[in-house]
């Protein structure tokens, strides 16, 4: 996805509603200020029970604004392939 509104059309899309309960917790594992590059941590929690973990990878521009942004997402209930 490129763009503001497309990526707000995709969690649109993705979302139960606008009252849809959840709560989200990040930490910051990892910056290169040379690279102006970080990594966070994120857990998501849904009201259904439904849970996910994250890894955001954030490229910022010189104005510290992100200029590029990935997610890896593991549902902690998927296999692991190590089974």
């Amino acid at each position: 996805m490129h763009g503001a509104e497309a990526l707000a059309r995709f969690w649109e899309s993705e979302r139960e509603g606008p009252e849809e309960e959840f709560t989200l917790r990040s930490e910051v594992v990892a910056v290169d200020p040379a690279a102006r590059t970080a990594v966070v941590r994120v857990e998501v929690a849904y009201g259904d029970g439904e849970r996910w973990r994250d890894l955001w990878v954030l490229h910022l521009a010189p104005d510290g604004r992100c200029r590029a942004f990935e997610e890896w997402p593991f549902s902690p209930d998927q296999p692991d392939g190590h089974g």
